[in-house]
């Protein structure tokens, strides 16, 4: 990983959005700090897109696209995207799966839920759990003390045996039915609101996270930067960010943001 002050100047002014992970990215020991929330909206008022990329739950995406500083948000780790059509007054909501799909995995998810909480001691249920559409979240520090490594692989191993994807954030390991993930979501949001091909325009966007269930987007954005906490993940990131802040968290998010705004 690089220093995110070697990035070159050319490519640095050709940024045209900025698609940011939330927790212990935008946020630090679960709190957006105004420094944090003034970066999202410096870039905005910029020009530049600004698109939250999320494990966390459909309610709290309904709220994120309405009130926060941002041009969309894609929610459950790719599973749902939103946007607030300010003009009409109007929020849009796009899910890989129909609502009769989504009915009955939430079944199976409760009962998956209940055994791996039975199975793993020390874990449980996300407290964001019932604003969930599409996946379940087993809460490995936010709320619990922070189990070991060998829990949280437990934890993996048991909804890969259900049949499901299982990818770790800073808090959280969120399963799911189906391929999707933070990135092809982000594609079809891209390509459907915004009218962008994102193969063909990835060079425009940075993607700045912290997380294994980032590795995707640190994969496929030439421009992906870790905040500096990041490293803590390093063994575990199937792909690496290209470049690393100097500060952690909300204060990484705000330094990439005076980062990209200098001279513009």
């Amino acid at each position: 990983m690089l220093a995110l002050t070697t990035l070159p100047e050319t490519a640095r002014l050709a940024v045209r959005g900025v698609l940011c992970d939330i927790d212990d990215t935008i946020s630090t020991g679960g709190r957006v700090t105004a420094r944090a929330y003034q970066a999202m909206e410096r870039l905005r008022a910029a020009g530049l897109l600004v698109i939250p990329i999320t494990g966390r739950p459909a309610g709290w995406c309904d709220h994120i696209a309405r009130m926060w500083p941002v041009d969309a948000i894609v929610g459950e780790s790719g599973a749902v995207y939103m946007i607030h059509h300010d003009g009409r007054s109007k929020l849009h909501k796009r899910y890989v799966a129909d609502e009769s799909e989504r009915r009955a995995a939430r079944g199976r998810l409760v009962e998956i839920g209940e055994r791996i909480v039975a199975s793993v001691t020390g874990c449980a249920l996300a407290s964001d759990q019932p604003y969930r559409e599409s996946d379940l979240a087993i809460d490995y520090c936010e709320d619990v003390p922070p189990l070991p490594r060998e829990a949280v692989d437990r934890i993996i191993a048991l909804m890969q045996k259900e049949g499901m994807t299982a990818r770790v954030s800073s808090i959280h390991v969120n399963g799911w039915f189906g391929a999707h993930d933070k990135l092809t979501m982000t594609r079809a949001l891209l390509a459907e609101q915004f009218g962008i091909d994102l193969d063909l325009r990835r060079a425009e966007f940075v993607f700045v996270g912290d997380s294994p269930n980032d590795a995707p987007m640190f994969e496929f954005f030439p421009l992906s930067v870790g905040v500096a906490n990041v490293r803590r993940f390093a063994d575990r990131l199937a792909a690496l960010p290209k470049y690393v802040t100097s500060r952690e968290a909300g204060a990484g998010f705000a330094e990439l943001a005076d980062f990209l705004l200098a001279g513009r």
